[in-house]
């Protein structure tokens, strides 16, 4: 087939590989425009563009997908199918109507659950015992078309964010092939998503990995998992951040009086490990990084600074 691809992050750089392993024409990649980085704000390539490049593909970075100037010179690519892959940004319906296969889109999540920005943390955060990748068809909607081809993906009981991020960048690679196998024998049939059951995730912002300790310590520690690596859950010790980047559940602590102790407050402090009381069971703290300093194991962390029991986490 002849592909346009469209995509931007890492997540998309395995599927344009596995499409031009699998002997595809990639007649033209489209990426998001390069970005200032640094204090030199000097112009970086996104990870797609480097792919890109490294194979001598066209590469076009459109300021906005939908301008009339760019849909034309899409159009005289005559591609037979665009693959969309985490671009960043919504496209119209002159172009999603283009190439005779339509606008094949590869999504992190098991649809209609979890459209939208973010459906991999998500997916951790709520404490999915499956999660996957789907490939649809797209239409104007926000992850809304039908439905081609689904590959689910069981999470690991210390799965994070970027672990599954990792995974999901290889099924998907896999699973887009396979759909263009199909589209182009004709052995797919599309299937309407249930609109019923269907979720919206919004885009993650740091301010999401501030911890409340009146939460449990179930649902904090899947929080933990599914900022890790980006951007991280946090408490605060004595006015300075404290990432926290891995952490156990304990249902009680035999030496602590439940009616002694506040969600937040710090109630054993180990050689290795410390614990923080929660609304409901007691996170163990086994990795972070205080402010300024670098991602270490607990132990190393109370080694160079003196932690009580009693002491209270959060501003």
């Amino acid at each position: 087939m002849r592909v346009v691809f469209m995509g931007t992050p890492d997540f998309a750089v395995g599927t344009l590989k596995a499409i031009i392993e699998a002997g595809h024409d990639v007649v033209a990649v489209v990426t998001q425009p390069d970005k200032p980085r640094g204090r030199s704000k000097s112009l970086v390539f996104s990870p797609v563009k480097e792919e890109a490049v490294a194979h001598g593909i066209t590469v076009l970075q459109p300021e906005r997908a939908r301008d009339e100037a760019f849909v034309e010179e899409l159009r005289t690519y005559n591609a037979d199918v665009i693959v969309v892959v985490a671009f960043g940004q919504l496209l119209p319906a002159s172009i999603i109507n283009m190439p005779r296969y339509g606008c094949i889109n590869v999504h992190a999540s098991l649809l209609p659950k979890y459209r939208g920005a973010s459906p991999i943390q998500w997916a951790v955060i709520d404490g999915c015992e499956y999660s996957g990748v789907t490939t649809m068809k797209m239409d104007e909607g926000l992850d809304t078309g039908d439905i081609l081809m689904v590959e689910k993906v069981k999470l690991d009981a210390k799965e994070t964010g970027g672990s599954l991020f990792d995974r999901l960048s290889d099924v998907g690679a896999h699973l887009l092939v396979k759909t263009l196998e199909g589209l182009e024998a004709g052995t797919i049939t599309p299937v309407k998503q249930d609109d019923s059951e269907s979720t919206y995730v919004k885009m993650l912002h740091k301010s999401f990995g501030k911890m409340d300790f009146n939460k449990s310590a179930a649902e904090l520690e899947r929080l933990i998992r599914g900022l890790n690596p980006w951007p991280s859950a946090f408490t605060y010790i004595d006015g300075k951040m404290l990432k926290i980047w891995d952490a156990d559940v304990a249902d009680n602590i035999s030496e602590v009086q439940t009616e002694e102790v506040k969600p937040g407050q710090v109630v054993t402090v180990g050689k290795n490990t410390f614990t923080i009381a929660c609304g409901q069971g007691y996170l163990v703290v086994n990795e972070v990084q205080l402010e300024g300093k670098k991602r270490m194991d607990s132990g190393s962390f109370l080694r160079g600074n003196q932690l009580e029991a009693g002491v209270m986490l959060g501003e």
